[in-house]
């Protein structure tokens, strides 16, 4: 399978160390199986970092993964919103796992984990908001093991050319 990561300059040589704490899976490199969601992602990176939109594309062998601790999750479900939630606080919950693939808590669906976040909203009512938002996704590797096994580097291009 294809995969896609948006940045701010081509990235041949993904790696862990580069990566913010509070990230919906953890830190780690993210790659995403939807080319127009990493062309956001890098769009994005640009304007705040400086630099060209660019996306790199890796092939993911898939097969590889077994050999790491690895959790899908298929569903934005009880599970996946306590895991989100506990890594966006800090916590080290991820540490259980190499690698993590499920949806985004972009800035829409994040909104409504916010007020979960708050207490103004209960599991279940967050769970019925963030139902309504448009599929997204994301792979992260959270172990450079994982990615020098299961990434390799095809190619980068600039966004919207």
């Amino acid at each position: 399978m294809i995969v896609y990561h948006g940045a701010n300059l081509a990235v041949e040589q993904p790696d862990t160390k580069h990566s913010n704490k509070y990230l919906d899976f953890g830190p780690g490199f993210y790659v995403t199986k939807y080319k127009d969601q990493a062309e956001k992602w890098s769009k994005r990176k640009a304007m705040r970092y400086g630099g060209n939109a660019v996306v790199s594309m890796y092939e993911l062998c898939e097969e590889e993964l077994n050999e790491f601790r690895y959790i899908d999750f298929f569903e934005k479900d009880e599970e996946w919103l306590d895991f989100v939630c506990a890594c966006r606080r800090g916590e080290d919950i991820y540490q259980m796992y190499d690698v993590v693939s499920g949806n985004v808590a972009d800035d829409d669906v994040f909104k409504s984990v916010d007020m979960y976040f708050r207490g103004l909203w209960d599991k279940a009512r967050t769970l019925e908001e963030i139902r309504y938002y448009k599929e997204n996704h994301q792979i992260a590797f959270l172990n450079q093991n994982a990615i020098h096994a299961a990434l390799k580097y095809i190619d980068s291009y600039k966004a919207g050319e």
